[in-house]
């Protein structure tokens, strides 16, 4: 998300050409969007930051809500992964992954999401 918002990323052209060609929706957890508020706004500034709440606004970028269960699986993978460290915000990403069975996770985080296995695959497919 960050690299599709800030034009001088390295990594922005692939990003953005999987946002314009993926056939599904792209998820985002809810717990991940204050991370990528405040890194977009240390990267790229206020204005970008407000251009990306607008964009939650109009239902261009879908949220997925923690369920009660996800907070334990969360703190599960957290210790579990506590050398990686396996930080909250990334261990969202996997207990929703999980619950929705997604195969599939956007991220060039390849360090933390290749290293950590999910209940419901071997391994994640980790896109772009």
């Amino acid at each position: 998300m960050i690299a599709v918002l800030d034009p001088l990323d390295p990594d922005r052209d692939r990003c953005m050409a999987l946002l314009e060609e993926y056939p599904g929706p792209l998820l985002v957890p809810t717990m991940c969007v204050c991370e990528i508020a405040h890194l977009t706004r240390g990267r790229a500034g206020w204005d970008l930051e407000a251009r990306l709440m607008a964009a939650f606004a109009r239902g261009e970028i879908y949220t997925e809500d923690p369920h009660p269960a996800d907070f334990e699986r969360i703190a599960e993978l957290i210790e579990t992964y506590r050398d990686l460290p396996l930080g909250t915000v990334d261990a969202a990403v996997v207990a929703a992954a999980e619950r929705l069975e997604v195969t599939q996770i956007a991220t060039l985080d390849h360090r933390h999401f290749s290293v950590v296995r999910p209940r419901h695959v071997d391994a994640f497919e980790l896109l772009p």
